[in-house]
């Protein structure tokens, strides 16, 4: 074989190789982080989440509203770094927020959960955490609602909901927890 048909061959092997390694699942046995964390953190553990997040199409547009919101909310992301909802969700969110610069009227908060759900034992137990990703809005101090495992209209739109009162309660496709609702009286 000539160098001009093994060179083709070797560039198409390496990008398949790649390609496999970038979308197969975590070993049971990678490290999962566990408690308060940040993006920068998760995405040196998991590098495969800043792809998801190249790879997501947020809305731009619930993007732009969400930079709009009425100040004062807080979300806390309860997350698995070992989780594909959350390698899915988590990143999309990460992706209509670099759209409009990162600044938001609300703080975020970001918890790593084990993958047996019981650690940070306190913050899942007062949170309720069964599933993840969880999005949890409070406005002063109170529960407003929370998207869980799949955010049906978008995470950033279902989000912008929940910021803007459009929406309470649950959001998810998650059947076990909805019960043919998409949305459930504030916990």
């Amino acid at each position: 074989m000539s160098v001009r048909t093994v060179l083709p061959l070797l560039l198409m092997a390496l990008i398949l190789s790649s390609v496999a390694c970038a979308t197969a699942p975590r070993p049971a046995d990678s490290p999962a982080l566990v408690g308060p964390t940040t993006r920068e953190q998760v995405e040196a553990a998991v590098p495969e989440w800043v792809q998801a997040g190249v790879e997501a199409q947020p809305d731009i547009e619930a993007a732009k509203a969400l930079a709009a919101v009425e100040p004062g909310a807080e979300v806390t992301v309860f997350l698995g770094t070992w989780c594909g909802d959350s390698r899915r969700e988590v990143p999309r969110l990460w992706r209509a927020l670099d759209e409009i610069g990162g600044i938001v009227p609300f703080e975020i908060r970001y918890v790593g959960v084990s993958r047996d759900k019981k650690e940070p034992a306190g913050p899942v137990a007062e949170n309720d955490i069964r599933f993840v990703p969880t999005f949890i809005v409070r406005r002063d101090g109170q529960e407003v609602g929370r998207i869980v495992e799949d955010a049906p209209g978008g995470v950033e739109s279902d989000l912008l909901s929940l910021l803007t009162g459009k929406a309470q309660g649950l959001i998810t496709t998650n059947e076990e927890l909805s019960s043919g609702s998409s949305a459930k009286p504030p916990r």
